[in-house]
């Protein structure tokens, strides 16, 4: 699709960018994108993705935000206690960029509606705080073969991956296990930073730019600020993308 002039003017500033020009920025709004979660991770990444120009951005996500998420989920606001986050989401979005088409589903992620509610998307972000969500969305990750990108924190702590199945490791291939679920600590920066390399890693994707966290997993940490990051390899017998 085309660029209008008010997208060249409105996204002037990163069609700058070397190598992403017009032709990147068509990339991008012609593109729609899975947010899995309008939480701590998904309020940054769809934040980022909607004022990116992205041209369709789905969330999903079934809660409703209480107090206790104020610290974090910042497309929520004290008005928005007891509204369904999927909704919430969506109306704080369609402000901030009208150009681009929003959908906020309140639904459970499982097994079985995983597929049908990613649909065409072309990539998937996880911004979820569980793990057999996760792994569901992995799931249709390598049945839809399409990329997903992963964030997941703790405290002033966080990791961050980009799947390609069958050219990555899968989520089941770095966490072959479930942690046990847990009530973990947060401060509201950490799920920023993360989801602000989720969503910086699905732009470039999209835009055709720049070197992807493929078989690299990052980690932050907070307390000492810093980052570095570990080589991941496929496990040739996880039972998830073996197949591939």
């Amino acid at each position: 699709m085309k660029l209008t002039e008010r997208d060249r003017l409105r996204y002037n500033r990163q069609i700058l960018i070397p190598n992403w020009g017009e032709n990147g920025q068509e990339k991008i709004k012609d593109s729609k994108v899975f947010v899995a979660g309008a939480g701590g991770l998904g309020s940054p990444v769809s934040i980022y993705l909607a004022v990116a120009g992205v041209g369709q951005i789905r969330i999903v996500d079934r809660d409703v935000p209480e107090l206790s998420n104020l610290n974090r989920q910042i497309l929520h606001t004290e008005d928005d206690i007891g509204k369904p986050k999927a909704e919430s989401a969506r109306e704080k979005l369609a402000k901030m960029n009208s150009d681009i088409r929003i959908e906020g589903i309140k639904e459970t992620i499982t097994e079985k509606n995983a597929s049908g509610l990613v649909g065409d998307s072309d990539i998937i972000l996880d911004c979820m705080d569980n793990f057999p969500t996760r792994y569901a969305l992995n799931k249709t990750a390598i049945e839809k073969r399409i990329p997903f990108v992963h964030a997941s924190i703790w405290g002033l702590e966080g990791r961050a991956t980009f799947i390609v199945p069958g050219e990555t490791p899968c989520l089941k291939c770095i966490f072959p296990e479930s942690p046990p679920k847990e009530v973990f600590p947060a401060l509201g920066t950490t799920p920023a930073i993360m989801g602000c390399i989720q969503a910086t890693e699905a732009v470039k994707y999209l835009a055709g730019i720049g070197r992807l966290l493929k078989n690299r997993l990052l980690l932050y940490d907070g307390e000492n600020m810093t980052f570095n990051e570990v080589k991941i390899r496929r496990n040739p017998e996880c039972p998830a993308c073996r197949g591939l």
